[in-house]
């Protein structure tokens, strides 16, 4: 930038706002909330993929001392189905009710079955541990295409499959299959000079923050709840708890603190309902709760494990004639992934006229999957620019002119249906394939250049 730019900001280099209080400690993250008279709360976490509970007895727990509170799901409200948005990914919240406490069943390892307040964090440890839950074991299932064959063990018992806006009359583990079609894939595919078709399947990652999960609550006696936590979506997690504990979302106020990492994973409540519900039930006493990473891993969502099936065709001037692909996302143990982001971007960056897109949401005995950096995006287009590659390779074609002959422009249909607006996806392309670093040599025998092109919305 010049001197006589009109930029104030851009072009300098302005100090981070927050940066002097995190180097130098000041900065206050949600374990470092500390109220007047805090308890310190812990969770009982199943030890079981799958079972049924039979009883759960917590008197000796309650009777330790030290121990102000002990709830169960019995505490919770009764919640009726209903849709909230969670900025990205939609969900029930009768469901997620079910993943803040277990109710009749614990659906994955480390289900959230009750919790504790103590006087501190160690006695709060014992305390779980003397809680004893009877269960009946049930098999698991913890792979999505297990998970859809007709014998396989029921995870809930009421899930329909929303069959292309139609519900099914019989239990499954299919909560819901998508479709994008348009023209036909045979004429498509019998015009293709080379067909490609590969199967990829990606399992389950978690984003991996650094900071784990935490909340602080304080349930008042005039019956409003204020929440301290470490959280990407502070209205989110408002909503989500206001819901949970049928209070009016006016009486619930949440202050999001300093945030070490969320990259999707922090929409979610997992801590915040309980804290405040030890809080109430303590005699109103502010209660802190920070997850293990242990806790973390088994118990917070991560991203979906998928099998991706991608069938490509193309003829000998490069054309993309046909394109078909199944997506098998598993959403945990409560629908919800994120297969129809996956479906709208697979073979988002590319124009063909014949094609079909199968998208199957799946519950498995796993933790509901939470978003991660685009989430239900990486796993579909590694899968689908892994077949572009091929598909170009064997034509001969540069894998960057491959993606320009077929990319998308202003006024394209995605398969999704909506138009792209100007996006500037062939200028990108051409502005790649003209740069000096594409054409540099590559030295030594381990080296190599690779493309790929991605959609989000």
């Amino acid at each position: 930038m010049t001197a006589s730019s009109a930029f104030k900001v851009i072009g300098t280099r302005p100090v981070r706002p927050d940066g002097v209080d995190k180097v130098t400690g000041r900065a206050i993250y949600g374990a470092d909330v500390k109220l007047p008279g805090m308890l310190h709360g812990k969770v009982l976490r199943s030890p079981h993929a799958h079972a049924r509970i039979l009883h759960i007895d917590v008197s000796a727990a309650a009777a330790l001392p030290g121990v102000r509170a002990v709830i169960t799901a019995a505490d919770l409200p009764a919640i009726a189905d209903k849709i909230a948005d969670l900025g990205e990914s939609v969900v029930n919240l009768r469901y997620m009710s079910s993943n803040t406490l277990a109710h009749d069943k614990v659906l994955y390892y480390g289900h959230a079955i009750a919790a504790v307040a103590a006087d501190n964090p160690h006695t709060a440890e014992e305390a779980i541990k003397l809680i004893k839950v009877q269960y009946e074991l049930l098999p698991p299932v913890l792979d999505g295409k297990q998970a859809m064959a007709a014998d396989a063990p029921i995870i809930l018992d009421d899930l329909r499959t929303n069959e292309l806006g139609k519900r099914g009359d019989r239990p499954t583990n299919v909560a819901e299959h998508i479709q994008h079609k348009r023209g036909d894939l045979a004429v498509g595919f019998a015009q293709a000079a080379v067909i490609v078709e590969r199967t990829v399947h990606t399992a389950t990652v978690h984003q991996g923050y650094i900071e784990p999960q935490n909340a602080t609550a304080l349930w008042s006696e005039d019956g409003s709840v204020r929440i301290w936590c470490s959280t990407q979506g502070a209205f989110s997690i408002q909503e989500q708890t206001a819901e949970f504990l049928n209070l009016p979302v006016s009486l619930v106020t949440v202050t999001p603190a300093e945030i070490g990492g969320g990259f999707g994973g922090k929409l979610t409540a997992y801590l915040e309902p309980l804290a405040a519900l030890l809080s109430r039930k303590s005699g109103h006493r502010p209660v802190k709760m920070t997850m293990s990473r242990a806790d973390v891993l088994c118990s917070t969502g991560p991203t979906s494990g998928s099998h991706i099936h991608v069938k490509m065709g193309a003829d000998r001037n490069g054309k993309i004639t046909a394109a078909q692909a199944t997506l098998i996302y598993e959403a945990g143990a409560f629908p919800g992934s994120p297969v129809g982001a996956g479906c709208g971007v697979l073979f988002g960056p590319y124009k063909v006229d014949h094609l079909q897109i199968d998208g199957y949401d799946v519950v498995v005995n796993r933790p509901k999957s939470a978003a991660y950096r685009a989430p239900g995006a990486t796993n579909a287009v590694f899968a689908s620019e892994t077949v572009v590659d091929e598909l170009a390779e064997k034509l001969g074609i540069d894998p960057l002119e491959f993606r320009r002959i077929n990319g998308v422009q202003e006024g394209d249909r995605r398969a999704d249906g909506p138009a792209f607006k100007r996006i500037g996806f062939m200028e990108t392309l051409q502005a790649a394939i003209d740069h000096p670093h594409y054409r540099a040599p590559l030295e030594g025998p381990y080296r190599g250049r690779g493309v790929a092109a991605g959609y989000w919305g």
